[in-house]
C-alpha cells in the first residue's frame, strides 16, 4: 500500500512539471483548490493565533530578583510565567477554538539568584510565593518529637528539622526516624553555642563536627544552617557559605519555650503569618498540641506549607 502511495506520488509530480500548469487545466484546477484550502485555514487560524497573544501579555509576570533588603536581610527571587505562543496555538489549531484551559505555561528565572548575593542571612521566602515553611530547632525536647511527627504525617505536611550534633549523636534513632519520614534536616551547630561571641574558628568547628555526625548518622550532608538562639555574626554566615550552608532565621517566632497555652501560641502565629513566613518552633508541648490547629489555619489563609528548601526556591507553585 505504502508503495503504491509513493509510485502515485511520483506520478504526479512528474505529470505537473512535464506539462506544466498553463496546457494541463486539471492541474490549474488542482492547485487552485489547494491553494484556497490552505488560505481559508490560514484566515480562520490567524485570529486565533492573534488571541492568543493577546492573553499572553494578560497573563505574564516578569521574575523576581533575589536582593538585599535592609531589614530582611537576603530575599530569595521568584520565577516568572509566561505564555508559550507557539505550544498554545499549536494545542488549540485542530479545534480552532481559543481556550484559557490550553494555554500552555513556561518559567522565566531571575536574572540575579541568591548565589549571585553575598552571603547573608535569610529570614522569609519571596513575599509573591504562596507558601509559608516549619522549622523546628532540635537540641531537647525528645518526648514531643513522635506527636509532632505524627501530626504532621497525618496532615501531609514536611518540615524542616535543624538539628543540633551532640543531640544526634545522643538520640541517631530519633533523628533517623524525622529523616526516613521525609523532612528535611539543617545544621544546628554542635553544642547550642552563642555564635555571635565565638573566635572563627571555634565556630567552624561547631558547624563541621555536626556535618560529620549528621552525615556518618544520616548519610547526607546540611546545606542549610540554623544559628542557636538566633545568635550570629556576620563571621557565622561568611563560614555557613564557604561550607556550602545558607544561614537560616525566622519570619514567625511561635515563642513556645515559653510554654504558652496552645491556641494562644496558634492565634499569634496566625496573627503574623503571611506569605513566605518562616515558623520558628521547638519540640514542645505548646508546639505538639497546637500543630495541628496552626496548620490549618495557615491553609485556611490560602497558603502551602512545605520545608525552607521549598519556601526559598524560586520555583512557582
Amino acid at each position: 500500500m505504502r508503495k503504491q502511495l509513493l509510485h502515485w506520488t511520483v506520478f504526479l509530480f512528474i505529470f505537473l512539471f512535464a506539462f506544466g500548469t498553463v496546457d494541463n487545466p486539471w492541474a490549474t484546477r488542482y492547485l487552485n483548490d489547494l491553494t484556497q484550502q490552505s488560505v481559508s485555514v490560514a484566515s480562520k487560524q490567524k485570529p486565533l493565533y492573534n488571541k492568543i497573544k493577546e492573553a499572553a501579555k494578560k497573563y505574564k509576570e516578569p521574575a523576581i530578583d533575589a536582593r538585599i533588603d535592609k531589614v530582611w536581610k537576603a530575599i530569595p527571587g521568584y520565577d516568572g510565567l509566561k505564555v508559550d505562543v507557539k505550544a498554545s496555538y499549536e494545542k488549540m489549531q485542530k479545534s480552532g477554538v481559543y481556550d484559557k484551559d490550553k494555554l500552555i505555561f513556561r518559567e522565566m528565572t531571575p536574572d540575579v539568584h541568591l548565589s549571585d548575593l553575598p552571603p547573608a542571612p535569610i529570614y522569609k521566602g519571596n513575599p509573591d510565593k504562596p507558601m509559608v515553611g516549619l522549622m523546628v530547632n532540635v537540641a531537647w525536647g525528645n518526648e514531643y518529637i513522635p506527636k509532632m511527627l505524627k501530626v504532621m504525617e497525618q496532615e501531609d505536611v514536611h518540615a524542616t528539622f535543624f538539628l543540633d550534633g551532640s543531640w544526634v549523636k545522643k538520640n541517631p534513632d530519633l533523628a533517623k526516624m524525622i529523616a526516613e519520614e521525609g523532612h528535611e534536616i539543617g545544621n544546628h551547630a554542635y553544642s547550642h553555642p552563642d555564635l555571635a561571641a565565638l573566635p572563627g574558628a571555634a565556630i567552624q568547628r561547631e558547624m563541621q563536627k555536626t556535618n560529620t555526625v549528621i552525615r556518618a548518622t544520616l548519610d547526607m550532608t546540611p546545606d542549610l544552617f540554623a544559628p542557636p538562639s538566633g545568635s550570629y555574626g556576620p563571621q557565622a554566615v561568611k563560614i555557613a557559605s564557604n561550607l556550602g550552608m545558607k544561614t537560616i532565621m525566622w519570619t514567625v517566632d511561635t515563642v513556645d519555650w515559653k510554654k504558652p497555652r496552645p491556641q494562644d501560641m496558634v492565634q499569634r502565629v496566625l496573627q503574623k503569618v503571611h506569605a513566605g513566613s518562616l515558623i520558628l518552633m521547638h519540640p514542645t508541648s505548646p508546639a505538639a498540641e497546637g500543630l495541628k490547629s496552626m496548620i490549618h489555619g495557615i491553609r485556611e489563609r490560602g497558603y502551602q506549607i512545605g520545608t525552607v528548601s521549598t519556601v526559598i526556591s524560586e520555583d512557582r507553585l
